[in-house]
């Protein structure tokens, strides 16, 4: 009975700490305060599915966390190594919210409040702007 125990708490232990959010991540979605607030007309919403459908952008935003707490963001394109417009940048994981922090003085820049986080993808929102979101994907 012991051992069962031990090996269940060891699972439940690995399940939860297996989570990281260690990688590169692509954004998918990012949505301001002014969209998330704008209704789309049927027009609208018929021509983003057909442009949605047609294009095939081979660009993409991708932020990359490691291990060491640093990470860098940017905008990549497919062939391409290195992105353009990059930007290190230091962060913690504290309960539900993801802190950005300036890397000299270790003051908090920007505070994200994670919605959803599982293996494969990440939903936060500005901690002080409710209505602005972003979605991402792990792509490594």
């Amino acid at each position: 009975m012991k051992n069962f125990l031990f090996v269940a708490f060891w699972v439940i232990a690995k399940t939860v700490s297996g989570q990281s959010l260690t990688g590169t991540w692509q954004l998918t979605d990012h949505k301001t305060c002014f969209q998330a607030e704008m209704k789309e007309s049927s027009t609208e919403k018929e021509l983003e599915t057909m442009m949605g459908s047609n294009s095939n952008s081979s660009v993409a935003q991708l932020i990359i966390f490691k291990k060491d707490g640093s990470g860098e963001e940017g905008v990549f394109s497919v062939g391409q190594k290195k992105g353009s417009n990059r930007s290190p940048f230091q962060y913690k994981l504290s309960g539900n919210e993801l802190l950005f922090t300036d890397k000299r003085s270790g003051m908090i820049t920007q505070r994200l409040v994670i919605d959803e986080f599982t293996d494969t993808s990440l939903k936060v929102h500005d901690a002080v702007k409710d209505c602005e979101t972003k979605a991402f994907v792990r792509v490594k």
